[in-house]
């Protein structure tokens, strides 16, 4: 097995691994701000030994790192949101839903770069509006499921685009280990001050406590890890498809796992066939324009 071929299938285990964590959200019975407090937890821990193992420098500026921080309360509210839509619909039409997260992506870069808007984006997005439209159509009765992915996916659109403004700067590895910490503490100063939050630091279960670690050490700080890895073989364009297929690898493992519960309207599927379409149709268009201008 040569090393390319090698890195492509630890890329795709990582995006098995994303789309995993949404079955994971489903099985824990603790509420959504609770388990990505347990998760933040574990991750910022595991990255912690990872900094310290790989002698990675954390010392990039209290500006950077207040900065990074902030960043990081956007990762926590788009997960307590990605959870919480798990919870009040289904593993389906969250992540069919999330898959417009290239959408929001698309219209907030320019926004936060000030750069000129891209003619492609503009029709990618309007093609995702289509597919978002025929899963409202045909799922109303998930109508709180869905605005609640739709919020996550905004958020997640909204970190990614703002991680930007450091990646090139700092080390991966450490922003993360930054975001982490910053997300654990915010949400317990939430739950600790925060009057009327039902079971504000409930124990997990056993089986809760085994799917919390699995989520954080394996689903988080191990698939962070490999995919900053194998970037330094695999293009960004290789990443980004392969990234795309996270909904597709979370919706059949929901299957497999939870049945029936997870059975969709036709029109359900045609809607996010539609939106994974367009998610795939992005960067091959984006390809093709910079191959016609060079």
């Amino acid at each position: 097995m040569n090393v390319l071929f090698k890195n492509h299938l630890k890329l795709h285990f990582v995006v098995l691994l994303y789309g995993f964590t949404a079955i994971l959200g489903k099985l824990i019975t603790l509420p959504a701000a609770q388990m990505v407090w347990y998760r933040m937890l574990i991750a910022f821990v595991v990255l912690g030994f990872v900094i310290w193992f790989r002698k990675i420098p954390l010392q990039i500026g209290w500006s950077n790192i207040l900065k990074i921080m902030g960043v990081g309360l956007i990762v926590a509210l788009h997960w307590i949101s990605f959870f919480h839509a798990v919870k009040v619909s289904n593993v389906s039409v969250t992540l069919g839903c999330l898959a417009s997260t290239t959408l929001f992506a698309s219209f907030l870069e320019p926004i936060i770069f000030r750069k000129q808007v891209k003619w492609i984006e503009v029709f990618i997005g309007l093609v995702i509006i289509s597919g978002l439209y025929l899963i409202f159509q045909f799922e109303l009765s998930y109508w709180q499921g869905i605005i609640t992915a739709l919020v996550s996916a905004f958020l997640a659109g909204l970190f990614t685009v703002l991680n930007k403004l450091f990646i090139d700067k700092q080390h991966p590895v450490v922003i993360s280990f930054y975001e982490m910490i910053s997300g654990f503490i915010a949400i317990g100063l939430f739950l600790l001050f925060i009057k009327g939050t039902p079971d504000r630091f409930l124990l997990p279960t056993a089986m809760d406590l085994v799917y919390i670690v699995i989520l954080g050490v394996v689903c988080t700080a191990y698939a962070f890890v490999v995919a900053v890895d194998v970037m330094k073989l695999l293009s960004a364009y290789t990443v980004i498809l392969a990234i795309n297929m996270e909904p597709v690898y979370g919706i059949v493992l929901a299957w497999l796992i939870f049945g029936n519960s997870e059975l969709m309207s036709a029109g359900f599927y045609l809607g996010t066939v539609v939106i994974l379409a367009a998610v795939f149709l992005h960067p091959l268009l984006v390809k093709k324009k910079e191959k016609q201008t060079t």
